[in-house]
């Protein structure tokens, strides 16, 4: 007899609103960092938590601007970037001490991007063994840690 796996924080995501506001350009303005996750403000880009991770620990660097390319960003705007790329892989190392990492960006649908109006690079921790029988067989994740409590953590070493 076969059992559902659950994924539940999936949903929101899923039956939440996509058509016509950037999340990311709401967050910029928001000041609520906390509740969105935020962990650190840059000149022009930021460090944020992704809230349907991968895997804990699960970061994005964007910048501010609403652009889609990276030939669209700035000189400035790419080397902080690039900083906050190795400043994350240094707080994460610290934080949670994993084996390896994944970074990326999925430009455009085709290629896996979930907002592909916005550039953002993803910075995914990983770990020996951390790919288990939960995707293989049913494709949800198991996140052993709040997004919250994993964001205090995180956050001590961005300020």
């Amino acid at each position: 007899m076969s059992r559902p796996l659950w994924a539940p924080w999936r949903i929101d995501y899923i039956r939440g609103e996509k058509a016509g506001e950037c999340f990311l350009c709401r967050i910029f303005v928001e000041k609520d960092d906390r509740e969105n996750l935020l962990l650190y403000r840059g000149k022009t880009c930021a460090v944020l938590m992704n809230r349907y991770p991968y895997n804990s620990g699960h970061l994005m660097i964007s910048p501010y601007r609403h652009v889609a390319e990276p030939g669209q960003l700035t000189p400035e705007e790419n080397t902080e970037m690039s900083a906050l790329t190795a400043r994350a892989v240094e707080v994460l190392r610290k934080v949670m001490n994993p084996q390896g990492f994944n970074i990326g960006i999925n430009l455009g649908e085709a290629a896996g991007a979930g907002l592909k109006d916005h550039l953002h690079q993803h910075i995914v921790p990983r770990w020996v063994g951390d790919t288990n029988f939960m995707p293989v067989l049913g494709g949800p994740r198991v996140i052993p840690e709040a997004l919250e409590s994993t964001y205090d953590l995180l956050v001590k070493l961005f300020t």
